[in-house]
């Protein structure tokens, strides 16, 4: 079906086949053609189940151009990462301008309701963004609202994210009965019962743009079932890894490397670099020197991960993963899309993240540690979204996802356990108690659930409900229930319930009951204390649920056991004596609060990764995390009417990463921490003296220029004239 004549099908405008001419898409896929023509241009909703490049987003696109052009009305776009949320803004706003339509996003700040979100054409929101709208029922969040694009919907079977994308679901469903849906995956082992389950028509299709071949090296050959050995050239290596990577990019192909740890991606990228660089033409190695020298001259961003980086680079080889910082990052993505760097190896959390196709995909770990259990195989779902990223529609013949096997005996379990296996069946994760609570607290709060008859109602619109025994439902939510009411978030009115004041801030904050609690009790000691170290405020937020906890090694342990031992009695909560249950955790919480306290000590990154192993990526999440649960609990402190002044500088603190007598200089604009420090310590200690100062000796600073100290000044003098007249 041509591009023009579906357009017309639809109601659209000759604008939209034009764009999409100019886009090089001219003609349907199959699996598109039949996604609309099963319905959903009349509003069934749909679960689309085929695989990656087989188009899914363009049909998302053309219905949501249909909602917002033909029926006048409004869509969301849900998505499961902040990654993927920012991908799919600058996608769709560059394709729905052109045609007058607004795109927004919005990913954070769960408390906040921005009633200008209303006003967008296509609203992005991260599954948690969406539910923590949800929570506080704005009357504007269904005006107008057609149609919501479920993006990566095979994660209702993931532990972590799972229950929000299911508790989300549920209650769109139940506060608009008629609402379309549009739900997408590329690996889905049961599309049948997730379109009974939600109501919709189930399209499934193989259909992919571009052939994948999916086999195993094992001595020297590739196989591929059905057909014979292939050897390859480089076959005879020693590192099957090196002999995958040198084929694929002599034949003018790009490689993504799947491996279990971070540490391994660098090690991979280390060794593959000497191979690589040899295979790149003199163009390429001088614009990768360029791209090479960029990471390097980000002052603020450099640390000795990121200058590993840069040593790789120009052999057209680089690395990925989440200690990165966020801009490096998105230098190594952009490259690896323009085919600047040829092999890219990561850890497989890019399989769930932005959008980096290549022609050979090798996955090497299929193994991953996972505490306390031990090694176990990675499951067959996250194997296909590994392998469906191989093969680039107009760029490539053909994609290969190719696996490494070590012994014959492994050759036949990788072959049975991914290779002819599709994937698993996607399973509810709502049961786990630790989610089911934080969500039972979110639909009491956002009110709906009135009664105690009204919980079983509204848990049976859930997957799980469909899927297991509701006996073992209706115990968990029993003892969720009792430790809301027991602690103080829930209140009992006969069959009547109803939010706390408590409760409801905890849901409108968008913790975790646990969390809640647990800030709650550890504020009441803070007020009784005399003396109040920003150490104990940081091991208070370090040991809720919602902190992401800095990893302890073995090697850590004498140190952080001695320091323990020696801070004995400032901790605002009971802490567990050594040897006692929980003891090992309680010493992550203590490094974690550890990192945070060296970061508002003005320490460099570079410093927390050789002190901490705390990368300038896994810095910039704890620190988002750290200033969340900080406002949190000046909230919590607000409603319990404690005096607790540290706590709002300690958050400004934290966010910027300076001691306080900075803080008066980070609020000016284009000043982060280290402009701060050089400014202070040239005698510019606050803005009253940068306003009396001339742009030119600003400028002569380290890290200035005279367009910065002239915009810093102006401003300066605008912070100086609206605080005395404030006053």
């Amino acid at each position: 079906m041509h591009i023009e004549e579906v357009c017309r099908l639809l109601g659209l405008p000759p604008k939209v086949a034009e764009v999409y001419v100019a886009r090089g898409i001219r003609e349907l896929y199959p699996p598109q053609e039949e996604a609309l023509r099963s319905g959903i241009t009349e509003g069934k909703s749909l679960v689309l189940a085929s695989p990656t490049a087989s188009g899914k987003t363009v049909v998302a696109e053309l219905l949501m151009l249909q909602v917002a052009l033909v029926r006048g009305g409004r869509s969301l776009y849900l998505v499961p990462l902040r990654a993927l949320a920012g991908e799919k803004h600058r996608g769709f706003g560059e394709l729905f301008s052109q045609v007058g339509l607004e795109v927004g996003i919005s990913t954070g700040d769960f408390d906040r309701v921005e009633r200008e979100l209303a006003a967008y054409d296509v609203l992005i929101l991260t599954n948690e963004r969406a539910d923590s709208i949800m929570r506080q029922r704005p009357g504007w969040f269904f005006k107008g609202l057609e149609l919501v694009v479920v993006d990566e919907v095979h994660l209702l079977g993931d532990p972590y994210r799972g229950p929000t994308l299911e508790i989300l679901l549920s209650a769109l469903r139940r506060e608009r009965p008629g609402l379309q849906l549009l739900a997408l995956s590329a690996t889905i082992g049961n599309p049948g019962e997730i379109a009974a389950w939600l109501g919709a028509e189930a399209v499934v299709s193989d259909f992919r743009p571009v052939p994948l071949r999916k086999g195993v090296f094992w001595e020297g050959a590739l196989l591929f079932p059905g057909e014979p050995p292939r050897p390859l050239e480089a076959g005879g290596r020693a590192d099957p890894l090196v002999a995958l990577a040198v084929d694929s990019v002599k034949e003018g192909g790009q490689v993504l490397v799947f491996v279990a740890t971070r540490r391994s991606a660098q090690a991979a990228a280390r060794k593959l670099a000497r191979h690589i660089r040899d295979l790149l033409e003199e163009g390429e190695k001088t614009e990768l020197l360029g791209l090479a020298g960029e990471i390097q001259g980000d002052v603020e961003g450099r640390t000795s991960l990121s200058t590993e980086l840069a040593k790789v680079i120009p052999s057209g080889v680089a690395f990925h993963h989440a200690g990165l910082p966020g801009g490096h990052r998105r230098l190594v993505e952009d490259a690896f899309r323009k085919r600047r760097i040829k092999v890219l190896c990561t850890t497989t959390t890019l399989a769930a993240g932005v959008n980096l196709p290549a022609r050979r995909v090798v996955i090497r770990d299929v193994r991953r540690y996972d505490p306390p259990y031990g090694s176990s195989y990675i499951p067959a779902l996250e194997y296909h979204q590994m392998a469906g990223r191989a093969g680039r529609p107009g760029l490539d013949p053909y994609g290969e996802a190719i696996l490494i096997a070590r012994s014959e005996d492994e050759l036949e379990e990788l072959v049975s356990r991914y290779v002819l296996a599709p994937p698993e069946a996607i399973r509810s994760q709502l049961a786990q108690e630790g989610a089911l609570l934080f969500h039972l607290l979110g639909v009491i709060a956002a009110r709906y659930v009135r009664t105690m008859r009204d919980i079983p109602a509204f848990f049976s619109l859930t997957l799980f409900a469909r899927q297991f025994d509701p006996a073992e439902l209706a115990g968990a939510l029993r003892r969720g229930l009792a430790y809301l009411t027991m602690e103080g978030f829930v209140g009992e009115e006969g069959e009547r319930l109803y939010p706390t004041d408590f409760g409801a801030l905890t849901a409108r904050l968008y913790i975790h009951p646990v969390t809640a609690a647990t800030l709650r009790d550890g504020l009441r000691e803070a007020q009784r204390r005399g003396e109040r170290p920003a150490l104990a405020f940081l091991h208070l937020i370090a040991a809720t649920p919602d902190m992401e906890l800095v990893r302890v090694s073995s090697r850590d342990l004498p140190e952080l056991e001695a320091f323990v031992e020696d801070s004995a009695g400032i901790w605002f909560l009971e802490t567990p004596a050594f040897g006692e249950r929980g003891f090992r955790r309680f010493l992550a919480e203590v490094k974690t609060a550890q990192v945070l306290v060296n970061w508002i000590e003005e320490k460099t990154e570079e410093e927390l990764y050789i002190d901490f192993g705390v990368g300038p990526g896994d810095l910039h999440r704890l620190v988002e995390t750290a200033d969340w649960l900080l406002y949190a609990a000046e909230r919590i402190a607000e409603l319990l009417g404690l005096r607790l002044p540290e706590i709002p500088r300690l958050r400004r603190r934290v966010r910027y990463g300076v001691r306080e007598e900075l803080l008066p200089l980070v609020a000016l604009k284009g000043i982060g921490r280290v402009r701060a420090r050089v400014l202070y310590d040239a005698g510019f200690t606050d803005p009253g003296k940068l306003a009396r100062t001339a742009p030119e000796r600003i400028a002569a600073l380290p890290h200035f220029g005279g367009k910065l100290a002239e915009n810093l000044v102006a401003e300066a003098r605008d912070y100086v004239r609206s605080y005395f007249g404030a006053r």
